[in-house]
């Protein structure tokens, strides 16, 4: 249990470093950021207990927060999915799967994998990026960023996952 804690404190501090020094400097066409970090709340396994995924979902967002001055926006969108996975996870496998199944490519296939994690990114961006804007002024705006960004992070955690896939 003990090196499960390490290896996600490891993880959680790459996710934080990447978007903080790399990925979220990242404006494609002035509207799609990639959101990579999200990628780190779809790897929970099956039987964690779900207080630690909203702990760990919510402490990336709040130093997500504190890089980009963004007062509790992607805070809430972490927790949210954070809250979201466990249970939607569970719809993509069957009952008598093992206990500590990790959601990956390998695991649950490309098809499942692909809808599992379109869902919480666009869950994610929809809630990120309401909160930024906060009104539907510019709703053209909004609809750019969220698919824009949508999108790219999608297309970041797929490549990921078919490059970690290859290497186990």
């Amino acid at each position: 249990m003990s090196s499960d804690i390490f290896k996600r404190a490891g993880l959680f501090i790459a996710f934080a470093l990447a978007q903080a020094l790399v990925l979220g400097r990242i404006h494609l066409f002035g509207c799609a950021t990639p959101l990579f970090y999200v990628y780190f709340v779809l790897l929970f396994p099956r039987n964690y207990p779900k207080w630690g995924v909203l702990l760990w979902s919510f402490a990336l967002g709040l130093i997500v927060d504190m890089f980009y001055n963004t007062p509790g926006m992607a805070a809430a969108s972490m927790t949210l999915i954070g809250a979201i996975q466990p249970y939607y996870f569970e719809m993509f496998i069957s009952r008598d799967a093992a206990e500590n199944l990790q959601p990956s490519m390998d695991n649950i296939g490309w098809v499942k994998y692909f809808y599992y994690s379109l869902v919480l990114v666009i869950i994610y961006c929809l809630v990120f990026f309401t909160l930024d804007v906060f009104t539907f002024y510019n709703w053209l705006e909004w609809i750019k960023c969220v698919v824009g960004s949508s999108a790219i992070t999608l297309l970041m955690i797929l490549t990921f996952e078919t490059v970690r896939g290859r290497q186990e």
